[in-house]
């Protein structure tokens, strides 16, 4: 058997979990708008949903690089799915007990499973074929990311968003029965985050039982001290600095966008969630075609390109009115795509014996999602208008266009 047909079925199971991830971080949207209504709370404290996500990844990035190097990618990935299951089943006890802290434990569980996850996918995915095609191949993984954020808003909103009381509903009880009827609003949470531990259970029994290849170190690339040699590269120093950028901005965007829709075009909130599986549909037409257009155009360069774009049409999502704010930002879902893996692979590219630690760095500055998006609700909040907040994103895609003209750049330090 050749050595790349060794590599399909691995690749193909991989690749199944980026879109598992990818459709819970896409119910985040739905949950963020669901639960401001249901427990009454500021864009501020909607934002938190966010934060614990985030949070776990700094707090797990770590450990899950430990766990990789002492048992292996598979059992990290299973580790992670497992993590994942029990997460989406304390859903049930946050919904029966209305708890809005309790939800919030219940997705920092998800979270501490997604860190993992990452931590083992995104370098066993550019592992598993030729070293020079690796960003081509975490790229064409992260598709199937973007296939979740297509579809995963347009379901939950109509899981979730469908099941709750109208304004006009609420307006007409007693304050008493107000509250009622907010809190059972949580509860149409259960069913589909149930559905989703089951089917995580399936699949970690499936790596159990599958045979994944150890992707080895070399003697040269053994050579790790601690976690703060990796920093020697100035090229990662600067990955992990975009990423945190990058992170923030995205979060900011797909997890307000429903919030940010509603206000600056004046629709629904299930037709900005329609709005938002169109911009999910984008940021997969942009992972796809990302990946043909760099056997042409280098990575980096690209990246550089479409953080430029997406300075622009922040400007745009800021000042314009109407739809064509929604359509501002479905573009910066399109000129996103690439920019997590492309961050990614250029950072940990030629770390050799530090690629377990930096990836791990990498992911850890994926807190980036849990803070820069509360700055994004502060301003809202603050000025009383949230297309102001994509200031915060308009920032973070600077610090990105910066990673893609210079930062990129392997320099090793001794340190």
């Amino acid at each position: 058997m050749k050595k790349n047909d060794a590599y399909l079925l691995p690749f193909i199971l991989i690749t199944s979990l980026f879109f598992l991830w990818g459709f819970a971080h896409n119910l985040d949207p739905i949950l963020i708008p669901h639960l401001k209504k249901s427990f009454t709370l500021t864009t501020t404290q909607s934002t938190l949903v966010d934060s614990a996500v985030f949070i776990a990844y700094f707090i797990m990035a770590l450990p899950a690089g430990f766990i990789m190097k002492k048992f292996g990618y598979k059992m990290g990935i299973i580790s992670g799915l497992l993590f994942f299951a029990i997460g989406c089943f304390l859903f049930i006890p946050a919904a029966n007990y209305q708890s809005y802290n309790y939800f919030l434990i219940a997705l920092f569980i998800i979270a501490c499973g997604l860190t993992v996850l990452e931590t083992a996918a995104n370098p066993y995915a550019a592992a598993l074929g030729n070293p020079a095609t690796a960003t081509q191949r975490l790229n064409l993984a992260q598709s199937f990311n973007g296939l979740a954020a297509a579809v995963a808003p347009v379901i939950g909103a109509r899981i979730i968003l469908t099941k709750g009381y109208s304004d006009v509903d609420l307006n007409a009880m007693t304050e008493a029965a107000k509250k009622i009827a907010l809190a059972s609003e949580a509860s149409s949470v259960k069913t589909p985050y149930a559905i989703l531990g089951f089917i995580l259970l399936v699949i970690a029994l499936l790596f159990a039982l599958s045979h994944l290849p150890k992707i080895m170190e070399t003697t040269e690339q053994s050579g790790s001290k601690h976690i703060f040699h990796a920093f020697r590269n100035r090229h990662l120093k600067w990955a992990v600095i975009a990423q945190f950028f990058y992170v923030g901005a995205q979060v900011s965007v797909l997890s307000l966008f429903i919030l940010y829709a509603t206000k600056s075009a004046s629709i629904t909130e299930v037709q900005a969630a329609d709005y938002l599986g169109v911009g999910g549909f984008a940021f997969l037409i942009g992972r796809f075609s990302g990946t043909f257009f760099m056997k042409f155009i280098q990575p980096q360069k690209l990246l550089a390109i479409y953080a430029a774009i997406n300075i622009l049409l922040s400007i745009v999502a800021i000042t314009a009115t109407g739809l064509i704010t929604v359509y501002a930002v479905i573009g910066i879902c399109f000129f996103m795509s690439i920019m997590f893996p492309t961050i990614f692979s250029l950072g940990i590219k030629d770390l050799k014996g530090d690629t377990a630690y930096g990836s791990s760095l990498i992911i850890m500055s994926i807190v980036g999602g849990a803070i820069l998006p509360r700055f994004f609700g502060f301003i809202a909040d603050s000025s009383g208008n949230i297309q102001l907040g994509y200031i915060i994103p308009l920032i973070c895609f600077v610090v990105v266009l910066f990673f893609g003209w210079k930062g990129y750049k392997i320099v090793a330090t001794k340190i």
